[in-house]
């Protein structure tokens, strides 16, 4: 039997207005995965692969994990959700939201994305394709896999597995939280969603205000 375990990246710059100025550690996001390499060290946990996507968050997540150098796969990058939230104000007059407005406007996005209302560099189709290609190279049993990459990604390897609707997957994507881990078993009939949005690493009180969603 296999494992995947997927880690979303450490608390961005989510005072930024475009992708590239999102992509960034702040100090707590590099800390968070310190924090997260620190615990995996201390379970004794070992990966046969580790993978991360090319945004400078993920390396970075990876890089203050202190994980081996991991193989870099595109595949693993998030959407492009500033671009989405601009083609959706632009085709239905909806804003992009303060923090508060998220729990609306993701399933807004989702749903319009996926009715090919709205689109950013890429498709919904195009989006889920590479995400469930890469679910398939790293699905392999008997290999322990850690992927470093993004809420998006996460949520679709969640959609796929449980024939989510887009509202529903958009439900999975609000409340992962910065540096989360979701665990994968690989089995001989298929891989089965064994652990949701676990963070450990920031159980002790002295830890609680660096469990961020942004």
């Amino acid at each position: 039997m296999g494992e995947i375990l997927l880690v979303r990246h450490g608390q961005a710059n989510s005072a930024a207005t475009d992708e590239d100025g999102y992509d960034r550690l702040t100090d707590l996001g590099r800390q968070q995965a310190a924090w997260l390499g620190d615990w995996l060290r201390m379970q004794g946990e070992e990966f046969d692969v580790v993978l991360s996507g090319d945004l400078r968050r993920h390396q970075q997540t990876a890089a203050a994990m202190g994980h081996i150098t991991p193989v870099i796969d595109p595949r693993l990058n998030e959407m492009d959700y500033f671009n989405l939230g601009r083609a959706l104000e632009q085709r239905h007059g909806v804003p992009m939201p303060d923090p508060d407005g998220f729990a609306t406007h993701v399933p807004q996005v989702m749903e319009a994305w996926h009715r090919a209302e709205i689109q950013g560099r890429e498709s919904f189709a195009a989006f889920e394709a590479r995400v469930t290609e890469v679910l398939q190279v790293a699905a392999q049993p008997g290999r322990r896999v850690l992927c470093v990459t993004s809420g998006g990604v996460i949520g679709m390897v969640i959609r796929h597995l449980l024939d989510l609707d887009p509202r529903h997957m958009s439900h999975i994507l609000l409340p992962i939280l910065n540096t989360s881990m979701h665990r994968f078993r690989v089995t001989p009939s298929g891989t089965i969603l064994s652990g949701f949005n676990a963070i450990p690493h920031l159980d002790l009180s002295d830890r609680h205000h660096a469990r961020t969603h942004y």
